[in-house]
């Protein structure tokens, strides 16, 4: 499964990262504690987090995970969309919970 079949088949909104949508997911990762992320995440996971700031483009890129998915409507900072699109992170969001989130990406496949 690739990043924009998040946003075609699942309904995602896609908010930065255009050339990353083509990235293959390889598992899936829900977490917040962002030092427990850099420990325990790996590369091409989806990682789900409601933490919004330009750290998680950081550590996804440092981790070169999959794509980071906003649950809940949370708001991005702007900041974080500018430094997103510069790294070519792909920030996804829903207004789905995290569970909601982890269970149907869970019932594609991804692991």
């Amino acid at each position: 499964m690739r990043v924009k079949d998040l946003v075609e088949k699942v309904g995602f909104r896609h908010i930065a990262g255009k050339t990353a949508l083509e990235k293959e997911l390889t598992g899936l990762y829900c977490c917040d504690l962002l030092s427990w992320v850099m420990s325990h995440a790996k590369q091409g996971d989806a990682w789900i987090t409601v933490q919004t700031h330009v750290n998680v483009v950081a550590i996804a890129s440092l981790l070169d995970l999959g794509c980071i998915i906003i649950p809940e409507d949370a708001e991005i900072d702007n900041a974080t969309v500018d430094k997103a699109v510069d790294e070519d992170i792909a920030i996804l969001a829903t207004h789905l919970s995290s569970f909601e989130i982890f269970k149907r990406l869970y019932e594609q496949g991804l692991r």
